[in-house]
């Protein structure tokens, strides 16, 4: 065999991975070398010969793989037996083990818990022997006090800080011991121990101060733990606080920092609040270096730091923070309430900041004691409270102790209403302000006693006077609510007495602004933000409700509606005979703009905050919807005025249609429309083009479509007054497609079928008497009861030729023309001959003349405020 070949069937050629394509290819490539080579045809002799010989040594090679393959199995299976055999000994040696470990345990607990018996034996034991060895120690020491002699306990302080800590410990039980005694003489040797008591915590307290001055801390630690040992340490925290340097060398100047800056734009309302001060700055910063370095001294020094590091804090909200605050509101208070205002937030900003800093020296409350017996002091000092009050009061946290003291700094300012009556206070200091000229400007359109501004005194004065809950507020909170508002009044009361020097009022000043309204609204956000920082989370949704009320009575009632009547009142002083005056419709869109960007505020910033009760956010959506349906009345209201001012002049100018102006003789024929026509289209060009400006959405096309319809029976009744021949009938339609044209400009799809069956009406006078007929059928006149043409057939010049062939029932029977059913029978009355029905009943009504056209009685439409479906939406 080629050795080649050979190499291929070895053992280690079949290790790893195997491929039978490259094992026959590899075999048999010299194969077919060869093959290619020979001439002739192809000899499969030496491929079966060497893939024989291949075969035979495989399966030699797969029989010795076998063979070693089995030999390995029964040395595997003999190193199992082996293994298994070896551990089951080493488990037995294992439980073995175990078994010795759980014994030897259990006598080492029973040794335990008898070492342990006997412990707590001896303790008591030792306890007794303590306790009996204290109290003839006691008595020992009441009979020398009784004997006046005090040789002994003088010889134990003098022993250095072991025997003046023992002196105090013996002291204190003393002292608890006399109170007990009632003998005779009980009451001379009390009041020698309170004397020797009282000399004792002098000397110490002596001791204390000096080292404090020499800067000794180690005894300052040794006197601080002897007083905490006699009487709970109060009179050395005292010693220490009222001894520093923070309240003694560094006495602060009684008046405020002159930030001239500063205070010229606190009164100011639109300029950016303030958010530091530079004095109160300057006593932040000295604070929390001061405490920062206490912290160390005080933890190195008293044996109970927390309580101290309490005292020190409580002085310094106290005497430091309290006087600096009361300066900066005082002079503040002397600029205006928002001043006022300002600086409250601002310090309160800056306190919580410092609180939240100083809350980090929260220091382990760990009192080390003195070798006195750990148990024996806490039960002496349940026997006498009195005598460690001080350290006991260190159960609260220091971020407990902050909070509160914090609380208690701005108590006098936000308690109860104080706070809400000066922020509305402020507010309606700053819109009567703000709406000085736009109140002057429309006061002098409201001055009889039912005046809108005379009706709003008398609801504040109702609102301000009801002792039970209103809208979800106290009644002093809709006090302050209306507090406000009556301020409002009286400072604009003043300023009608102030002298003829007033600045001469513009018509820019009387008009509703954007400007204006984006202002009230920054300034009512400021006053929220305020209330949100000073007022408890539980008070936050009842006072928002109480500053919407003020936004609303100001924005809503004092401005939005005082612009819609004195809007309403020139429409009504206006002359009826003159043409209106459409620029009126300009404070509506205000009116829309205003509304839109207020709702938007309130949906966004004021409802949210009463989330959290549902009572108080459900009573201010209910109010705010109040408040814009009120609005929308009055601006419906308006727009019924301007409409009926619109249909009015319109009708007055078709009253101006000569008689004869459809029927001219036939050589006068008019190249133009009537004069009545281009007044009147003049006019719904202007009214078209006033609404587009103004307004917007279906307020536009319910005021488009009421001027529509109310001209379209306008039309109706005036082509029933005019006779027609053939060459007015041109004249008519020139004047009617005139009318059809400006309407289709209104863009309002139910007028232009209105319109066009106008038109088809004037074309009854243009086509002859033998085709009149089969156009009425045939256009939108054919859905009209013929009964209610007739007045109009009627105007023709030729009526008399053929009218008779016109029956009551509509039938046709003129001369000529086949009968036929009715038309009322083939088409039935449709929506437009319902429409003719209800204008003759109209006017055939009482109170109707024929000169006079039924005007619709009011404003059938809805003006609606597009913010409105704000609130609407809201639960």
């Amino acid at each position: 065999m080629d050795p080649n070949i050979e190499e291929h069937l070895q053992l280690k050629a079949f290790e790893g991975k195997f491929d039978v394509k490259d094992f026959i290819g590899s075999v048999s490539e010299r194969l077919i070398t060869q093959s290619k080579s020979d001439a002739g045809p192809f000899d499969p002799k030496p491929f079966i010969r060497t893939f024989e010989e291949a075969v035979d040594r495989l399966i030699k090679v797969r029989k010795d793989v076998q063979a070693r393959t089995e030999q390995l199995e029964r040395t595997v299976r003999t190193a199992e037996r082996e293994y298994s055999k070896k551990m089951a000994d080493l488990n037995k040696g294992f439980e073995a083990v175990g078994n010795s470990f759980s014994g030897m345990e259990a006598r080492m607990n029973e040794v335990g818990r008898t070492a342990i018996r006997i412990g707590e034996q001896l303790e008591s034991v030792h306890l007794e022997r303590q306790r009996a060895q204290a109290a003839y120690d006691l008595i020992d020491y009441y009979n020398q006090f009784s004997r006046d002699d005090t040789s002994k306990l003088d010889a134990l302080k003098k022993e250095g800080r072991e025997g003046r800590r023992q002196v105090a410990v013996i002291l204190r039980r003393l002292s608890t011991v006399a109170k007990e005694v009632d003998l005779p003489t009980a009451e001379k040797t009390r009041e020698a121990i309170d004397k020797y008591c009282e000399k004792f915590e002098k000397d110490m307290l002596y001791l204390f101060d000096r080292c404090y001055r020499k800067g000794d801390p180690k005894m300052m630690h040794h006197c601080a733990q002897t007083l905490l040992d006699f009487n709970g340490g109060a009179s050395c925290v005292q010693v220490y606080v009222n001894q520093h340097d923070f309240f003694i060398n560094r006495i602060r100047e009684t008046t405020t920092s002159n930030d001239t800056i500063l205070w010229q734009a606190l009164p100011e309302p639109d300029s950016i609040p303030p958010k530091t001060e530079s004095g109160l700055l300057e006593l932040f910063a000295e604070i929390r270096t001061t405490v920062g370095q206490e912290a160390q001294i005080v933890q190195a020094v008293f044996p109970n730091p927390p309580y101290v590091m309490q005292v020190f804090l409580q002085r310094i909200f106290a005497q430091s923070i309290q006087q600096y605050v009361e300066q900066l509101l005082n002079k503040a208070a002397t600029y205006s309430d928002l001043a006022y205002l300002r600086i409250l937030q601002l310090v309160h900003l800056q306190t919580s900041l410092l609180v939240e800093d100083l809350k980090s020296y929260e220091l382990p409350s760990v009192t080390p004691r003195s070798p006195v017996d750990a148990a024996e002091f806490r039960r002496s000092m349940l026997a006498a409270p009195s005598a460690s009050g001080a350290a006991a009061a260190t159960t609260a946290s220091l971020s407990s102790m902050l909070e509160g003291v914090m609380e208690e700094l701005f108590v006098p300012y936000t308690e109860g209403q104080r706070y809400l009556e000066k922020e509305s206070r402020s507010l309606g200091e700053l819109y009567s302000s703000h709406l000085a000229n736009f109140t002057r400007y429309h006061e002098k359109s409201h001055k009889g006693p039912s005046s809108m501004f005379n009706r709003m005194m008398n609801q504040l004065s109702a609102a301000a006077s009801d002792t039970s809950t209103a809208g979800g507020l106290t009644s002093s909170s809709a006090q302050a609510a209306a507090s406000a508002f009556m301020r409002f009044r009286g400072i604009t009361a003043e300023k009608k007495q102030e002298p003829p020097t007033e600045e001469p009022l513009r018509e820019e000043d009387g008009q509703l602004s954007i400007e204006v309204a984006e202002k009230m609204l920054k300034w009512h956000a400021e006053a929220i933000g305020r209330c949100v920082e000073l007022t408890p989370n539980n008070d936050v949704p009842k006072h928002t409700f109480a500053l919407l009320r003020v936004l609303a009575e100001a924005i809503g009632s004092a401005y939005i509606e005082t612009a819609l009547e004195t809007a309403l009142a020139r429409l009504e002083a206006a002359d009826p005979k003159a043409e209106p005056n459409l620029q009126l419709l300009s404070v509506l869109r205000s009116v829309d703009l205003i509304c839109h960007l207020w709702q938007q505020y309130v949906n966004i910033a004021l409802f949210p905050l009463a989330s959290s009760s549902v009572t108080v956010r459900r009573e201010m959506v209910v109010f705010n919807n109040q408040t814009i349906s009120r609005i929308e009345g009055t601006a419906n209201t308006f727009m019924q005025r301007i409409t009926d001012s619109v249909v009015s002049w319109l009708s007055a100018q078709l009253a101006k249609q000569k008689k004869n102006d459809f029927k001219p003789r036939n050589d006068d024929l008019r190249t133009s429309n009537t004069e009545p026509c281009v007044a009147c289209c003049e006019m719904l060009e202007k009214v078209c083009e006033a609404a587009k400006q103004n307004l917007s959405g279906k307020n536009l096309e319910v005021f488009l479509t009421e001027v529509g319809n109310a001209f379209h029976c306008l039309l109706l009744e005036h082509l029933r007054k005019f006779p027609v021949n053939a060459t007015g009938g041109i004249v008519l339609v020139k004047d009617l497609k005139a009318y059809q044209d400006i309407i289709d400009t209104f863009s309002i799809p139910a007028l232009h079928e209105r319109f066009e069956f106008i038109r088809q009406l004037g074309n009854i006078f243009l086509l002859g008497p033998d085709i009149l007929k089969s156009f009425i059928t045939d256009s939108y006149l054919g859905r009209i009861d013929t009964a209610l043409l007739r007045p109009y057939l009627a105007q023709r010049s030729d009526w008399g030729q053929f009218g008779s062939g016109f029956n009551d029932e509509g039938e046709d029977t003129v001369s000529g023309l086949p009968e036929s059913k009715g038309l009322k029978g083939r088409l039935g009355v449709g929506r437009l001959s319902m429409m003719m029905k209800d204008l003759e009943g109209l006017r055939l009504g009482e109170g109707m003349t024929m000169n006079m056209p039924s005007i619709p009685s009011g404003f059938t439409g809805s003006f609606s405020l597009s913010a409105r479906a704000f609130g609407a939406a809201l639960p």
